[in-house]
């Protein structure tokens, strides 16, 4: 009979936002995918602009500005575990704006033995999510969106498919800098289990942010709200329980009701803020408390929890780094490149003297007969 050990996707599955690990399957699909999220403590959901990774999160967000960007990450995680992004926007005149996008994750190789510890064979463990998005602009300040998730598992011979929808508000006021968000998140159905009769939940999640921008500062903090369909998300550890009984007095250790109540509350709080320097360099931190509370040690903290990034525009690309810090163990670097196609198309129209494409528009061929060729 064959033993089969898939811990990289356990141990994914725990870091997953360093939520309720085990409680449901796809959780890779709640990975921070882009060093943006990631640097921002793994939530982009009240931010708006012109980054096309935020619509992985937050589909309201997407919106004509984001027309024929692509974007590419990359994130060496633990050990040979990778994953990835990609996305591109397009604008189809009044159809609106639509975005497809590609997540994956890699768990790598692994040895294949049977009972008695002979090596059988290797196998590989990977899974894929491809999802499409639409957002409506209702007016000037309300939009709404949604993305449409397939996603597709294999464990060695094991698989599974499932089908995921997120919806999302949003309230941005940009004279006041101010952006209000309410997301429900894989709403679905896993339509094939890996073993047969054994269906298993998706991770549903309500979430809600707010960010703002003070007139004239360049910063922009924002406020994140996770779980709200659920109030406990802390885990006891079984092997590890809280001491009931003082060891020396023997008398009942009193509960502390608040502290209880404050540490419930905080776990789904994320507090984090960009510095704007300039229009082409800004800096990113976060704090991500319930991260803190379920991977660092007693003994040695460190910097569990805490994450920071920077993104810079160099010619026509965007470049973004992110680190989050999860356990003394290490930390994950994130890369992500955005560029806009169109901006290639304006440089190519100005050096032949064509006007501009429109937005969501072919180029406009020139009506001009070509130059006569001049005499050597």
């Amino acid at each position: 009979m064959k033993q089969v050990f898939f811990s990289a996707g356990l141990f994914i599955s725990l870091l997953s936002g360093a939520q309720i690990g085990g409680d449901n399957t796809f959780e890779f699909i709640n990975l921070p995918f882009s060093a943006r999220a990631a640097a921002l403590g793994g939530f982009t959901l009240a931010t708006k602009d012109d980054d096309l990774n935020l619509v992985i999160q937050n589909p309201a967000a997407l919106n004509a500005s984001m027309h024929n960007n692509l974007s590419l990450s990359y994130v060496n995680y633990f050990k040979s575990v990778n994953y990835g992004y990609t996305a591109y926007a397009r604008k189809f005149g009044r159809a609106g704006t639509f975005a497809a996008g590609l997540q994956y994750i890699d768990y790598g190789k692994f040895i294949e033995a049977d009972e008695t510890g002979e090596i059988t064979g290797r196998f590989f463990a990977a899974e894929y999510d491809l999802h499409f998005t639409y957002a409506y602009q209702i007016d000037s300040n309300f939009s709404v969106g949604a993305n449409l998730k397939t996603i597709y598992s294999v464990l060695e011979s094991y698989s599974a498919f499932g089908n995921a929808l997120d919806i999302s508000a949003m309230y941005h006021k940009a004279k006041k800098n101010f952006t209000a968000v309410i997301a429900i998140k894989n709403l679905g159905r896993q339509w094939k289990a890996y073993t047969k009769g054994n269906i298993e939940p998706l991770p549903f999640e309500i979430q809600a942010g707010i960010s703002k921008k003070p007139k004239h500062a360049p910063f922009r903090l924002s406020l994140i709200l996770t779980h709200l369909e659920k109030w406990d998300l802390t885990y006891v550890d079984p092997s590890n329980p809280a001491p009931t009984v003082d060891p020396i007095t023997n008398e009942p250790v009193p509960e502390k009701k608040f502290k209880k109540f404050a540490d419930k509350l905080a776990r789904h709080i994320h507090l984090s803020g960009e510095l704007l320097l300039t229009k082409y360099f800004n800096l990113r931190l976060a704090y991500n408390y319930q991260r803190r509370q379920d991977m660092m040690t007693e003994t040695k903290p460190g910097g569990s929890g805490f994450s920071f990034g920077f993104g810079f525009k160099v010619s026509k690309f965007q470049i973004s780094y992110g680190h989050g810090s999860y356990h003394l163990a290490g930390g994950t670097n994130h890369f992500t490149i955005t560029t806009n196609f169109s901006e290639f198309a304006k440089k190519k129209n100005t050096e032949t003297g064509d006007p501009p494409a429109p937005s969501g528009e072919p180029p406009v061929p020139s009506s001009e007969p070509p130059a006569p060729e001049q005499p050597k």
